[in-house]
């Protein structure tokens, strides 16, 4: 992975490739952004560049022998460590290096990974996916292993949030006094969900949203998308490549969980109680697992905010697709100044509680019962 290969952000570049030229490489890192940033493939084009041979003034050369393996992520001094699972495969204590060939076909095929793409790829089913002590007990092993042919032994922490307390307390030590030449770098959307102790020991590097006018030139370059739409996109899509791609390609996932959103909704303006429990029974089913609860809250709470821009910002802000529009534009007046804040409170709550392993039926159950009431609070008058 060459810098180049990243969409924009070239002052982070310059200051990393800085970092590196001027012997300041700090041994612990959070590359911090939101999802489609490019934070991943931007640890991995950083850390070929600390390991190139022939390094240019802008960029790993890409052809020396160090070079070429960490194009194949096969260096022997790279090392990662991810959020798995149990699966079919791997039954019994899942770490990283368990997964290591379904990562590496992974980050080849779309270094711009997320975590539910992940989960589909090792095949892990409903269950959640952590960075278990099982993890920290084979970090601590693998690093106390001489380099190989690098001056510096490479740890990338994908997804630090997902560090468990137990999990997190095993590497304080030697993320605070790592044995030399020897860096971290920890790759995460929220720092607030990291744990505090790892947080405080790594020096941070903020990549930020891709720039529109940026997204947009790549969206016409790759796909071969016309201006109008490459915009179109570009704007909806809020400077995450990730969802850019998923508005290009329709992601039945999404269709799916607008579906569900819009049955809700329904249900719960018109309380029908059968019908929100029979509703909020079928999201606790075997079909919807913890993450896919996740990931369903989250979209709801972008049609919430889709809804408030609609009726009170900038018609420019507004990002929904094409298949959002009319629902929206009948459902967004009923969401507003007197209801909003406490619609949002009970979704990131019920995101909360799903992560800690809450009944999922009784938590949908309880959301629905709350929501028949606060859909009906009348909109204020100014």
């Amino acid at each position: 992975m060459q810098f180049k290969d990243i969409i924009g952000h070239k002052n982070v570049k310059t200051r990393l490739i800085n970092s590196v030229n001027n012997g300041r490489i700090s041994h612990a890192q959070l590359f911090l952004g939101p999802e489609g940033c490019g934070n991943l493939p931007m640890a991995i084009a950083y850390a070929q560049y600390i390991s190139c041979q022939n390094k240019a003034s802008d960029d790993s050369c890409g052809q020396c022998e160090s070079c070429i393996k960490f194009q194949k992520l096969i260096h022997p001094d790279l090392h990662f460590v991810f959020p798995v699972a149990s699966s079919a495969e791997v039954k019994d204590k899942p770490t990283s290096t368990k997964y290591i060939s379904q990562w590496r076909e992974a980050i080849t095929e779309e270094p711009y990974l997320s975590l539910a793409n992940w989960q589909n790829k090792i095949e892990t089913g409903n269950k959640q996916l952590l960075i278990s002590k099982n993890e920290s007990e084979s970090i601590l092993k693998v690093l106390s292993l001489k380099t190989y042919e690098s001056d510096y032994k490479t740890m990338i922490i994908w997804y630090a949030e997902r560090f468990n307390i137990a999990s997190g307390n095993k590497l304080l030590k030697i993320i605070e006094e790592p044995p030399s030449k020897t860096l971290f770098i920890l790759v995460a959307q929220d720092s607030e969900q990291i744990i505090s102790t790892i947080l405080s020991r790594t020096q941070l590097v903020k990549i930020g949203r891709i720039k529109e006018n940026i997204l947009q030139a790549e969206l016409e370059k790759k796909y071969s998308l016309e201006s109008s739409v490459a915009h179109k996109i570009a704007h909806q899509s809020d400077g995450n490549l990730i969802t850019a791609k998923k508005l290009i390609e329709h992601s039945s996932t999404e269709e799916e969980f607008h579906e569900l959103f819009k049955i809700w909704m329904r249900s719960a303006f018109k309380g029908e109680v059968a019908g929100l429990i029979t509703w909020s029974e079928n999201m606790a089913s075997t079909s919807f697992g913890r993450e896919k609860q996740k990931q369903f809250l989250k979209y709801a709470l972008y049609l919430f905010r889709e809804s408030l821009i609609k009726n009170y910002g900038d018609p420019e802000m507004e990002r929904t697709a094409n298949n959002e529009l009319k629902f929206l534009s009948n459902f967004a007046p009923y969401i507003h100044g007197a209801n909003c804040i406490e619609i949002i409170e009970l979704f990131d709550n019920a995101s909360y509680h799903i992560e800690r392993n809450a009944n999922p039926k009784i938590l949908f159950l309880d959301i629905s019962l709350k929501l028949t009431k606060l859909l009906r609070v009348q909109s204020p008058v100014f």
